[in-house]
């Protein structure tokens, strides 16, 4: 006879102890069942004034010995004493991809377009829209993992959109001889418009420059309804090796000293004004704010602020 199996009578009986009863067979079930992995929301929506905001997870990966690409000019001591203060491994490190969508009730804006166009299109999808949808592509610089989703299979991912990048950016690429600039963005070039430093992409989106990353990085301010919120795409490629200690080096950083003064300068502006943001690479949703710390800063993590 079964452990679990008794008689009506026994089962009327004991029925104050079902409860635990319940509790052991669920224990049981799912040790039975095969484990399933980490997962990861891929979509996460909040509003700003009258804008709706939406992150989207298009990729992630884990990256082995991440010194060799941030904190570069610190020694290793340094790097670990850090990194257990943050809880966080000195051997690998985890990436996210993370493009904006922003919905100002009459345009549909992507803010980068991540590594390929079929994981960007699909992550569109499960937000509620069609690529077709989209009317505008911004982008805030043109490394691969931003420009990567422009087209697919030879063809424009967004066929309905107008393009916008920044001025600096689009003529340092297109005199850089680089491939992934000559098969993504020069083909959509007649369709692109071109900003500096506070230009608009529509009311209430504003450009901010943020050179260093590239030698146009841009990010953008959202303002709508007594509301702010930074796009600032690569400003700070990690929450703690960069964000965090805005003058460790990256190895990304085109040039590292102007990168180290615009973290500096936009971090503290986004300090003293309590303004949120997302970051492109930042731990998904990838939206949080920051303090000062010391002399560096801390990233605190959206809980439910934007939710009220």
């Amino acid at each position: 006879m079964s452990d679990f199996s008794m008689s009506r009578r026994a089962m009327l009986a004991g029925a104050a102890a079902m409860p635990m009863a319940a509790g052991l067979g669920a224990t049981k079930a799912s040790a039975a069942g095969h484990m399933q992995g980490a997962q990861v929301p891929r979509v996460n929506r909040f509003g700003i004034g009258d804008f709706e905001v939406t992150t989207m997870l298009v990729g992630s990966r884990t990256v082995e010995d991440p010194q060799g690409i941030f904190g570069m000019n610190v020694d290793a001591d340094t790097f670990a004493e850090v990194s257990n203060e943050a809880h966080i491994p000195v051997d690998k490190a985890q990436f996210f991809f993370t493009p904006t969508l922003v919905n100002t009730g009459s345009e549909l804006i992507l803010f980068d377009t991540g590594l390929n166009g079929a994981a960007t299109s699909q992550a569109v999808e499960m937000a509620g829209y069609s690529a077709d949808a989209v009317t505008h592509v911004v982008l805030t610089h043109m490394h691969g993992d931003h420009i990567g989703g422009l087209m697919t299979d030879g063809a424009e991912t967004f066929s309905n959109a107008a393009y916008i990048t920044g001025q600096v950016e689009f003529d340092h690429w297109s005199a850089a001889g680089n491939e992934g600039f000559d098969n993504n963005v020069a083909p959509l070039a007649e369709k692109m418009s071109f900003l500096g430093d506070g230009g608009s992409v529509t009311s209430g989106i504003t450009a901010m420059a943020a050179f260093g990353h590239t030698p146009g990085h841009m990010t953008y301010m959202l303002d709508s309804n007594d509301q702010q919120f930074l796009i600032f795409a690569d400003l700070a490629n990690h929450y703690v090796w960069s964000l965090a200690h805005p003058d460790w080096e990256v190895r990304f950083d085109m040039d590292k000293a102007a990168a180290a003064a615009s973290r500096r300068n936009v971090l503290g502006m986004l300090a003293a004004d309590d303004v949120p943001f997302i970051g492109y690479h930042m731990p998904f949703p990838g939206v949080g704010y920051v303090e000062t710390r010391g002399d560096g800063f801390h990233y605190v993590p959206h809980s439910y602020q934007l939710m009220l």
